[in-house]
């Protein structure tokens, strides 16, 4: 549906485990910052949710690991809408060491629109158009 953005990230030491490679669970906060990162650059980021009383909680993540990475390598998040429903958007991600594009994860979160009371809300065109105008 949506072209892939781009979000390069250096490995901090914090993210890896004992032995030495990133820890599994930091890919999900990788896809986090590439969602973050594609909704700021076409003009709607979180601050914006917020102002319109809109939430936007994770109802599933799902990763598959493909390769490791390593303290200090450089890796490329790229982050797409893959689909808009009702009141749900499914997020998918793949995540590369780079610069030899080697293919570490693929995944996607799917997340479900509220207002401020945890209600599922429907998408407006509005919102719908500038999502898929990415």
């Amino acid at each position: 549906m949506g072209q892939w953005h781009d979000t390069r990230i250096r490995v901090r030491y914090e993210e890896t485990d004992q032995m030495g490679v990133v820890y599994y669970a930091k890919f999900l906060t990788w896809f986090e910052v590439g969602r973050v990162a594609l909704l700021r650059d076409i003009g709607f980021g979180y601050s914006e949710w917020v102002k319109k009383d809109l939430e936007f909680p994770v109802v599933q993540a799902h990763a598959d690991y493909k390769s490791s990475a390593r303290f200090d390598d450089e890796v490329l998040v790229k982050t797409r809408i893959a689909s808009i429903g009702n009141t749900s958007i499914r997020f998918e991600n793949e995540i590369y060491r780079i610069p030899e594009m080697t293919l570490l994860a693929t995944g996607h979160t799917v997340h479900v629109l509220t207002n401020a009371h945890g209600k599922k809300v429907p998408f407006s065109q509005e919102l719908k158009s500038m999502l898929t105008s990415s």
